[in-house]
């Protein structure tokens, strides 16, 4: 019997099972009331007295083998079960949508695209700034009223840390760093403390632009600016540019462009006028040049700066500013074709 036993001990300790209900069947099979084990415990009466306690002991030794045995087979079915079922309860489900780029980021991407085809190149910068780049070098001084325009935020423990409120930082440090002549494009998102509304929102997007070189002129920004909305808004489009002021560029000017909706005809979207404002523009002011370390009395420049957002709201005519950052996938979907 105990030949018998020790055959059995091996056997167990070479079972298998893939599943719970196969680790089951061996379970009936070896420990149920008809199983093997039992049914060796029950000529444990035939065994002679003097090898009672060793066939026990052996017995015994066989069954907690056997129960050990079966038990890992059960857990490590029940692993295997719940990997292979296992679902990610933060997964898009399914049918799994492709996405679509933000509508901000075509238009964004189609104004870098059509500068630069007039030469001009990407430039980028940190959008937590020091007052230096953000107002001081863009002729914005200590007390200067200027910077009543633009709400901005500071950080506390360090006053002079700030989020830039527009992207001219971006071409303070391009300025300090190269020397003329110099063309670039600066989109980026600003920050500036202001309420949250279908007009306005305490971040948006700008591109800002920059050409410094010799014997730049008023005519040349014109021009530029010109291509860039006939690009932009077809080849019919026409501009005017007003006076108004800037403290970093002298001349300054805001430009308009003709209804995109009605041709300059007059209708809701222009309020009857016929024009929409998109942008600010001016020839740099000397005092900027020569604060970022440029002869002013060699070079000019112009400078540009619009917002992404008013020129996706005059392609798209979208009513309300804060939809763009929703993340509504309905809205977003709407823009597929865009892409």
């Amino acid at each position: 019997m105990i030949e018998k036993i020790q055959k059995m001990l091996a056997e167990v300790a070479d079972l298998h099972a893939q599943t719970a209900e196969e680790a089951e069947a061996l379970r009936i099979k070896y420990l149920s009331k008809k199983g093997e084990i039992t049914a060796l415990m029950a000529d444990f009466r035939n065994v002679p007295a003097e090898l009672k306690k060793e066939v026990g002991m052996r017995i015994n030794e066989l069954k907690n083998a056997a129960q050990e045995k079966i038990n890992a087979l059960k857990e490590a079915a029940a692993v295997q079960k719940a990997a292979d079922t296992a679902e990610d309860l933060t997964r898009t489900p399914y049918p799994i949508q492709l996405g679509t780029r933000h509508p901000l980021t075509i238009v964004k991407n189609e104004i870098v695209d059509i500068f630069s085809r007039l030469g001009f190149t990407l430039a980028e910068g940190p959008e937590v700034e020091d007052d230096w780049h953000v107002y001081s070098s863009m002729n914005f001084a200590d007390d200067h009223p200027a910077r009543d325009m633009q709400d901005t935020f500071f950080v506390e423990a360090h006053p002079d840390i700030i989020l830039r409120s527009h992207t001219s930082s971006v071409q303070a440090r391009v300025m300090e760093k190269t020397q003329p002549p110099i063309r670039v494009i600066c989109p980026g998102r600003v920050y500036r403390n202001e309420a949250v509304s279908a007009r306005a929102h305490c971040f948006f997007h700008q591109v800002e632009g920059l050409y410094v070189d010799k014997n730049v002129s008023f005519t040349d920004l014109k021009q530029v600016l010109l291509l860039f909305a006939q690009e932009m808004f077809g080849p019919d489009t026409k501009i005017r540019l007003r006076p108004s002021y800037f403290p970093f560029t002298e001349p300054s000017a805001e430009m308009d462009v003709s209804c995109t909706l009605c041709g300059g005809k007059g209708c809701s979207l222009c309020k009857g006028a016929g024009w929409l404002e998109i942008l600010g523009c001016g020839m740099v002011d000397p005092a900027v040049l020569e604060a970022n370390g440029i002869d002013s009395s060699v070079y000019t420049g112009y400078a540009f700066g619009m917002g992404i957002e008013r020129i996706t709201n005059l392609k798209y005519q979208v009513k309300d500013l804060r939809m763009f950052s929703e993340n509504d996938t309905r809205f977003l979907d709407e823009f597929v074709s865009a892409n």
